[in-house]
């Protein structure tokens, strides 16, 4: 099933949050569950972004956008061919937001939301991730929750994963696109 159930078309979802919310492992099952195209947005960081940020420097602006540039090729890439596709971008600020949603009409926002505490914790239990939880409190100071104009999916991040998809795709089915 490569279609959106309720309006019989392709769509890309982009799965946001602050490193730590879960991104990867909800995008990963929402596109196997959904039969969609996968994209870690992290592995499309240059090197040089990599680097930085596994030696606890946060990332600029200007070091952000190749790698904002790169998810939105991917997205455009999905939807010139038809495709639908789950990708993840911490996508912090609105300004990144524009870049990778944009206009796009058929492509939605899932924002992972959770506490500071309940991420930390996550995160410190986490292994073989290039996210020190240093740059938590970075993320957190940089973070710009989505208003209500883009028209976003907020979900808790609370639950188990199976349940996280389970409401992020009843709303995906009910939710209009813009």
């Amino acid at each position: 099933m490569d279609q959106h159930p309720a309006h019989n078309r392709p769509m890309v979802v982009v799965v946001m949050g602050v490193s730590g919310s879960g991104k990867t492992t909800v995008a990963k099952l929402l596109a196997e569950t959904s039969g969609w195209q996968f994209q870690e947005g992290d592995t499309l960081h240059p090197p040089e972004n990599v680097e930085k940020m596994s030696a606890g420097v946060p990332l600029t602006d200007a070091d952000r956008l190749p790698w904002l540039r790169k998810i939105a090729e991917t997205i455009d890439g999905w939807r010139a061919h038809g495709q639908s596709g789950v990708v993840t971008c911490s996508a912090l600020k609105r300004s990144y937001r524009d870049i990778i949603v944009g206009d796009r009409p058929d492509v939605r926002l899932v924002y992972l939301k959770g506490s500071l505490d309940l991420i930390r914790q996550r995160m410190a239990a986490r292994h073989g991730h290039f996210m020190p939880t240093a740059l938590l409190d970075s993320q957190f100071a940089t973070l710009e929750e989505p208003s209500p104009d883009e028209n976003p999916i907020v979900v808790d991040i609370g639950g188990r994963p199976e349940e996280i998809v389970g409401e992020i795709a009843e709303r995906l089915r009910v939710a209009p696109t813009s």
